[in-house]
């Protein structure tokens, strides 16, 4: 809840209004949404990286027994990584979750948009609840093809001790090394149900809103 809130208020919340801004008249359309969704994606995870590195180090620390865990709730976490890797740490895999948030962002946001506009333009649906759900689920399975394999990367830089990898690619390759390119994908169907699950529910809701 903490990561979505954050996040989601930021990414989703400005979405429009920066594709307005850059929407100069005669402008390409699609370029502005994409520009929109990448600009928004990296400002959100600037802002909200702690969450994340909080919610990934949780869910392993929640996987071990009782008697090692190393945090005892989330703002024992927060505690303990900055105490331990300095404030630093909180923000450990920004650049990877930079370039995920904003492959996401665009893979969510701009392909619903074009997927709404398809359906409405060609009268197949109009824009009603099914039309929405058509476009979320759409842009669902679009999100998870292109972000997987910076979803796979992110998580396991996140997760590795420290002085494991020296930077993002140095993890990227040994993965690489490790797994092939099947790697990439790993988790590919439980990150479809996550992602497409989050965007029905997510732009339903928002066009019910809005409304």
């Amino acid at each position: 809840l903490q990561r979505q809130m954050s996040f989601a208020s930021i990414r989703i919340g400005l979405y429009d209004s920066v594709k307005q801004l850059y929407t100069p008249k005669g402008a390409e359309r699609l370029a502005a949404r994409v520009l929109a969704g990448c600009t928004t994606g990296a400002v959100a995870v600037t802002c909200a990286q702690p969450t994340d590195v909080v919610k990934v180090r949780f869910q392993a620390n929640g996987a071990l027994p009782d008697s090692i865990r190393q945090y005892s709730g989330t703002v024992d976490a927060y505690r303990t990584i900055a105490k331990e890797e300095g404030i630093r740490g909180l923000w450990r895999g920004t650049l990877p979750n930079i370039a995920r948030n904003a492959i996401v962002n665009c893979g969510e946001l701009v392909t619903y948009d074009l997927i709404k506009d398809a359906l409405l333009r060609t009268q197949l649906m109009t824009d009603n609840v099914p039309c929405h759900f058509m476009a979320a689920f759409g842009a669902g399975f679009c999100a998870t093809v292109v972000a997987s394999p910076v979803d796979v990367v992110k998580t396991r830089y996140m997760n590795a001790s420290p002085g494991q990898y020296r930077n993002v690619l140095s993890c990227l390759l040994a993965l690489l090394m490790q797994d092939g390119l099947a790697g990439l994908y790993k988790g590919f169907v439980p990150s479809f149900l996550r992602l497409g699950s989050w965007n029905v529910v997510m732009f339903i809701s928002y066009e019910q809103l809005q409304r």
